[in-house]
């Protein structure tokens, strides 16, 4: 059996993440939240889970990395600094990041990828997500990860080309760009949709969260995988065998 210690674990995905533990026969490590004794934690794990914020996972990347520790990142709202010291880390111990760890969410990725390689820059692409009415960030670390994809596909850089939040006379839209449209409201756990629209046909890809334990299960299934890898920066492309 493998010990999972669990960072961010008073919120509502750290309690999923236990009951997930549970439920794969393995062995919950324990669980820190801000200023608890990282260290000892790291002592009882063989893999780290962080579904915490990101003010403090420059530094506990480097003290995983110090112990030799496997960690899967789930906290969104990275800035480019903390991919930096994702990829810092991943130098010298496994390091899987993801925007979802729902094995569902992970899948669309991988249709939506195939669809944006296979239809061409006529077909406009729009992501729409909505989340309960507490999600800090916008748009959603899985609408980013979708975005991505479609990136991936058209062979593109997706911070040059994508729109978010139209206001007021905003002008046509941009030929081939990447548009996001983040909803909030109530307890909506994750819906998003990709839609690929062109003149006078649309294709509509979509996923549904229902409970937060799909992304629990995804992510334990992921640390599980994890701990047996060499070092480097993986994501659930990687685990799901989609690359």
């Amino acid at each position: 059996m493998t010990s999972i210690g669990i960072i961010g674990s008073k919120g509502k995905m750290g309690h999923a993440l236990v009951n997930a533990i549970d439920e794969a026969g393995q062995i919950h490590a324990g669980g820190v939240d801000q200023d608890d004794d990282f260290a000892q934690l790291l002592g009882h794990s063989d893999v780290l889970v962080d579904f915490s914020s990101p003010a403090a996972l420059a530094e506990r990347l480097d003290l995983c990395a110090r112990a030799g520790k496997p960690i899967l990142v789930g906290t969104t709202g990275l800035e480019p600094e903390h991919h930096a010291a994702i990829n810092t880390a991943a130098s010298s111990i496994a390091v899987l990041q993801t925007g979802n760890t729902s094995l569902g969410v992970n899948m669309l990725a991988a249709l939506v990828q195939e669809a944006a390689a296979r239809l061409g820059d006529d077909w406009d692409i729009e992501i729409v997500e909505m989340h309960h009415r507490h999600k800090v960030d916008a748009p959603s670390g899985t609408a980013l990860l979708l975005g991505e994809a479609a990136a991936r596909g058209r062979a593109m850089d997706l911070a040059d080309q994508s729109e978010r939040g139209r206001d007021g006379q905003t002008g046509a839209r941009g030929r081939g760009t990447i548009g996001f449209a983040s909803l909030r409201g109530g307890s909506v756990a994750g819906d998003h949709q990709v839609i690929f629209a062109t003149d006078e046909e649309r294709i509509e890809l979509g996923h549904r969260a229902e409970n937060r334990m799909i992304f629990a299960r995804g992510a334990i299934k992921a640390a599980l995988w994890l701990k047996d890898q060499q070092s480097g920066r993986y994501d659930m492309t990687d685990m799901l065998g989609l690359k």
